[in-house]
């Protein structure tokens, strides 16, 4: 029997999702019950780049370096929220096996697609609390995922502060 673990948290830049990872650090992956067949999966979804066509709105050709730019930008994100996950691993002391992955595109299909294809065991998930309106307007990723992933998700709630 194969009893090798793996658990996605999905990251990205808000406090949220790192108030998850250290949850998921401090209460799934507790260094005092370790298990050498863990690996953590540091899962970040960079937003799709918008497509134009080469004519903007005005008739005016996007030039080569606009989308240089927002490529580079992209980019830079993803290496800045792959850092700060990093910097909470290590402030956690855990031993676990840590593996990187960054996808592009939709979040929520992207997150379901990767975690389906990396056999996760468990998706860990923090909860940007959006009220009633916004979660209507903007949808809500961690819902989305509840519905579609094969695996246990477990969505974490960052308490408030006051």
């Amino acid at each position: 029997m194969n009893d090798e673990r793996k658990v996605v948290v999905a990251v990205d830049e808000s406090e949220e999702s790192m108030y998850a990872l250290s949850w998921c650090l401090t209460n799934l992956l507790s260094p005092k019950n370790p298990n050498p067949n863990t690996t953590l999966i540091l899962l970040y979804i960079k937003p799709p780049i918008p497509s134009y066509s080469s004519l903007d709105v005005t008739g005016y050709l996007f030039a080569g370096d606009v989308i240089a730019t927002m490529d580079k930008y992209s980019k830079d994100l993803a290496n800045s929220v792959m850092k700060r996950a990093e910097a909470v691993f290590n402030r956690c002391n855990s031993t676990v096996k840590v593996e990187k992955k960054v996808g592009s595109g939709d979040a929520k299909d992207v997150i379901c697609a990767a975690v389906d294809k990396l056999e996760a065991d468990i998706l860990v998930m923090g909860s940007h609390d959006y009220g009633f309106i916004k979660r209507a307007l903007l949808g809500s990723v961690s819902n989305y995922c509840a519905k579609h992933v094969k695996c246990p998700l477990v969505v974490v709630k960052r308490p408030k502060t006051t």
